[in-house]
């Protein structure tokens, strides 16, 4: 499929397709939208940035044109998502797709008004997108009902396992209709996937353009080993060296995320963060001005950048590195998007090592070394049992990590310039 003229679609979505300057189909595109037209399910195994949203929302808009408007209180199509942002990023991708035509896109999400969300509900609803919890506490006020949905769509569905909405997604099915089209995606494949998938698909079309865990070609990718009070220096030094690029940096704790961007605003870095102790309003304010090259650099945790669709944003910085290697995926995913290259860095600290290894293990990739000795075992080792102790004595947010090494809060000068300083050195980092 070389043509999105050649899939047979209606020409309001042709017309939209066409300023949205498309023209040549994405593999996971070409490979789901005609089998999703047929009606077939369809289980889509991609990973992010490669164009889900549209596999999905072309052929959902396409069944629902021409149906006149649905009754008072009733939804035609649902998709759930496992966050706040990822919602938004669906449903502004539909709405640019149905613009000048009836149909009307509708989020729900936790953190905004219940009664607002229940009275635009009660008009009718072609296509929901909504995060499970809301939606159910909406489904228990009776403010919808699913009876008459047509379609179902499960968009990273494997982070909605991870983040432990397998209980509201049972609950969530008893209300749909049997007869409905389902459609799920997913950037990794587990035995629990697999369950979701024989539980509610029948008969998928399966849809796979790159192995599991396997990242984009034009990501390049490397890893600086570097003790872990020592990053966020590091960090300062890299930023330094693209001042005029959006950069995403991931930390691993709420507590973490939020101090890092504090310490680079310290030292004169345009940096705002994400994570689950943002309100709604704020995190929508930060990724506007995100977008809009405002700020710079976004530090945020794994779940709060689920959904973060800058096509812009040319580095990823692993502050912290992930112990769930498929996060490391997600993560490098948010750049190199839409066919653009990108650089993704990974800081590793000796407690780190094994999840490093971890990480290669499942992309099958040996990442290049930037800078700094990869640690060795024993040191890896002994950091990792310093973590442990830490953890179990109830030291801080983040297991310990955060102040596992000493060393110099500094950054380095930018362009020549010394960087601000509020605070004095201290022994221990906590930036992380």
């Amino acid at each position: 499929m070389t043509d999105f003229s050649m899939l047979g679609l209606n020409p309001g979505l042709m017309n939209a397709i066409a300023r949205m300057g498309l023209d040549t189909p994405t593999p996971i595109q070409a490979r789901a939208i005609p089998p999703a037209m047929e009606g077939r399910d369809i289980m889509g195994l991609a990973q992010t940035g490669t164009g889900k949203t549209l596999a999905f929302g072309l052929p959902l808009l396409h069944g629902l044109t021409g149906l006149g408007r649905p009754a008072p209180g009733t939804v035609r199509a649902l998709i759930l998502a496992p966050t706040r942002e990822l919602v938004a990023q669906i449903a502004d991708s539909l709405r640019a797709l149905a613009e000048g035509g009836p149909l009307k896109v509708v989020t729900v999400v936790g953190g905004a008004s219940l009664n607002k969300q229940a009275e635009r509900l009660s008009r009718g609803t072609d296509v929901l997108v909504a995060t499970p919890g809301r939606l159910i506490d909406l489904l228990d006020r009776r403010a919808l009902t699913l009876a008459e949905a047509r379609v179902l769509v499960l968009d990273e569905a494997d982070q909605m396992l991870d983040m432990g909405f397998i209980h509201a997604l049972r609950k969530i099915a008893r209300h749909l209709p049997e007869q409905r089209q389902t459609m799920l995606f997913s950037a990794t494949m587990s035995k629990d996937m697999n369950e979701i998938a024989e539980t509610y698909l029948h008969r998928p079309v399966r849809v796979q353009v790159n192995p599991p865990g396997q990242t984009v070609d034009k990501i390049d990718q490397a890893v600086h080993f570097v003790a872990q009070g020592d990053k966020a220096a590091l960090l300062a030094e890299y930023l330094a060296k693209h001042t005029d690029e959006s950069a995403l940096v991931f930390a691993r704790t709420k507590h973490g995320a939020e101090k890092l961007m504090k310490l680079l605003v310290s030292w004169g870095f345009a940096a705002g963060s994400i994570h689950g102790n943002k309100s709604q309003g704020q995190r929508e304010r930060t990724l506007a001005a995100f977008r809009a090259g405002e700020m710079k650099v976004l530090v945020a945790t794994d779940v709060a950048a689920r959904g973060i669709d800058i096509p812009l944003v040319a580095h990823v910085y692993n502050h912290d590195l992930p112990n769930v290697p498929e996060n490391y995926v997600h993560r490098i995913g948010r750049t190199a998007r839409a066919g653009r290259s990108g650089r993704a860095m990974a800081f590793c600290a000796p407690a780190e090592m094994a999840d490093l290894r971890a990480i290669e293990k499942l992309t099958k990739t040996e990442i290049a070394v930037e800078g700094g000795t990869p640690w060795p075992a024993q040191m890896a080792d002994e950091a990792r049992t310093k973590a442990r102790k830490a953890n179990a004595g109830g030291r801080g947010g983040g297991g310990g990590q955060a102040k596992r090494h000493d060393g110099p809060r500094k950054a380095p000068a930018r362009d020549g310039a010394a960087p601000r300083r509020n605070r004095k050195p201290r022994g221990r980092s906590n930036a992380a």
